[in-house]
């Protein structure tokens, strides 16, 4: 991929405004999932994935309870 130039004036704008302008570019980027390209390889490893999660042998906990462990951990750190 070759290297872009920035466009004009945003060498001038704040860190805060530049980080502000890369995620709207990033948002209209990712308005349009169907136009995204998704190598196979990525494919292959959801699939992989998503198997493993679906086999009986899998250790699964629902979100709901993760959530809640992270938050009494993060309770317990602070004290």
């Amino acid at each position: 991929m070759a290297a872009i130039e920035a466009p004009p004036g945003f060498q001038e704008l704040a860190i805060e405004e530049k980080i502000a302008y890369v995620q709207a570019l990033w948002d209209l980027i990712v308005s349009r999932p169907d136009e995204l390209p998704v190598p196979e390889w990525h494919r292959a490893v959801i699939a992989e994935r998503l198997a493993e999660a679906r086999s009986e042998s899998a250790d699964v906990r629902p979100w709901s309870e993760v959530r809640a462990d992270l938050h009494a951990r993060l309770r317990a750190t602070r004290g």
